[in-house]
């Protein structure tokens, strides 16, 4: 019994008696297209990461500018700029910065002249009884002042009384002093050093997600270009369907794509917006400010560089490193001081300026004092700074032999990363190229009608496979190249060369 009669011309005679058993050879490419079409491409839906500020500084910023209303166009040195402005763990490692070169100072008040000015007046009441000059002795001296009446003479008498001077201080010889000055140069030259590592990972940070989004928005785009061509495909089924050319199977099978493709569209689209408001925080960029990444994220290779070399220029350039060097110098100066300590110091200190009272006479005064200090049994203070100095310097140094080691570990590590990853490129490329190559193949057999439409379903889902694997692996490719220059410590300011990756600018 004929399913559909009256044939179109170039079109093809569709029976059940044909139908069923080519649909019942078919059911296991069925069974596998459906679960291309449903398990991909839908993208995995983004995991909720929590990621704020309490989890990591990096993660976070110091939001100063209101979201406008107009889309805001940035690139990734953009980016990079307003997250060395407004990232929250850049903007607390100056903050702290800062506090260590204000300990500086303090510590370099000790080596300095400390000079002071006081200046005192007061009314003073005086009971002179209590100083033995009592009614009964001044009675004893009326004599000696004929004509003059002491009986009225007060024994309580109010005087102002004035004290100025101008004091000084020096410390002549300490030794501790000197070493704990030196330890807080070290310090200060510690802190620049982990500023600047907080920038180079800010910089990291930022550049990562900036490439991520673009990776995200490079799959919004795909997802509506293979939207755009399974609706071609339905309307294209639809109308053969129409014609009699293709069996209602073929309809419900595009619209089965189409609708699974609308899905994979919206999910990638959630995952955009989520990924820039995550790039908006880490750039001190409200969470509603719309933007609009405009750097792309092009494959280019990069030139290899010897382990040897690599290692080197880490070692020269990697902030981390050189602070730690830093602390450890700080330490040694600061394990002298602790020994110093049972050794004299030697202080001066003096003073001058006058005294009288108020309407009286006022007389010079003056004190030069010269302290010899000499630690006699101070065992327990003494010996407690010089284990805690040596345990300090022993604990950094540790740190810093591991850090050696770790450096070789990231640089091997992210060596083998960029040659992996370069690889999954070429071979991605290669494979978007082939499933284009039989998507078209697909549509070209369906088209004549030597086919249905189940191979151009699972061409499509090949295809997106390829696209988004290679979409994947050039961002992870110039990630990588990113956490190749963060290992060599020049990521904050050659990271566009690395990106570029133009082999003849390195």
């Amino acid at each position: 019994m004929e399913v559909e009669s009256g044939r179109a011309p170039g079109s093809r005679e569709v029976s059940a008696a044909s139908t069923l058993p080519r649909m019942i050879r078919a059911l296991p490419a069925i069974l596998a297209g459906a679960a291309a079409v449903c398990l991909f491409p839908h993208p995995a839906r983004a995991q909720a990461e929590n990621r704020s500020s309490a989890q990591s500084p990096y993660y976070g910023s110091v939001t100063t500018t209101p979201a406008t209303g107009e889309t805001l166009d940035l690139s990734l040195g953009e980016a990079i700029d307003r997250a060395i402005h407004s990232n929250l763990a850049l903007v607390e490692a100056r903050d702290q910065e800062k506090a260590v070169q204000f300990a500086r100072m303090v510590s370099l008040q000790s080596l300095l002249p400390g000079i002071t000015a006081q200046a005192d007046a007061g009314e003073h009441q005086i009971n002179l009884a209590e100083y033995g000059f009592t009614p009964k002795v001044i009675g004893l001296f009326a004599p000696l002042f004929p004509g003059e009446n002491f009986s009225h003479v007060s024994t309580v008498v109010q005087v102002t009384v004035v004290d100025a001077r101008v004091n000084y201080s020096q410390s002549l010889l300490s030794l501790p002093d000197i070493e704990r000055y030196r330890e807080a140069k070290e310090d200060v030259r510690a802190a620049f050093y982990n500023q600047r590592s907080a920038r180079g990972l800010t910089v990291l940070t930022v550049g990562t997600d900036y490439l991520q989004t673009l990776a995200l928005a490079a799959q919004v785009e795909s997802a509506g270009a293979l939207l755009r061509a399974d609706q071609a495909l339905l309307d294209n089924t639809v109308e053969e369907h129409r014609a009699g050319a293709a069996a209602n199977l073929d309809e419900l099978r595009a619209q089965v794509q189409l609708q699974a493709q609308q899905q994979s569209l919206l999910q990638a689209q959630e995952n955009l917006a989520k990924a820039k408001i995550a790039l908006n925080r880490e750039i001190g960029l409200p969470a509603e400010q719309p933007i609009r990444l405009t750097d792309t994220a092009p494959y280019s290779e990069l030139s290899s560089m010897p382990i040897e070399e690599a290692r080197e220029v880490a070692y020269r350039s990697r902030q981390d490193y050189q602070g730690l060097r830093a602390q450890i110098r700080a330490a040694e100066m600061e394990r002298k001081a602790a020994g110093w300590e049972r050794l004299p110091s030697l202080q001066f200190s003096g003073n001058y300026g006058f005294i009288g009272v108020g309407g009286g006479v006022y007389h010079g005064t003056f004190a030069a004092v010269g302290t010899l200090s000499v630690p006699i049994f101070e065992e327990g203070r003494l010996r407690g700074d010089r284990e805690a100095a040596d345990s300090r310097l022993n604990r950094l140094r540790q740190q810093f032999a591991s850090l050696r080691e770790q450096i070789d570990e990231q640089i091997r590590e992210s060596m083998l990363d960029l040659n992996s990853d370069a690889e999954l490129v070429r071979v991605g490329q290669s494979n978007v190229a082939l499933a284009r190559t039989e998507l078209e193949q697909a549509v070209a057999r369906f088209q004549a009608g030597v086919d249905d439409n189940l191979p151009v379903v699972q061409a499509q889902a090949t295809l997106a496979r390829a696209e988004s694997d290679l979409i994947a692996s050039v961002s992870q490719h110039n990630q990588a190249k990113l956490r190749l220059a963060r290992s060599l410590g020049i990521v904050d300011t050659q990271y566009k060369t690395y990106i570029a990756a133009n082999p003849s600018s390195r």
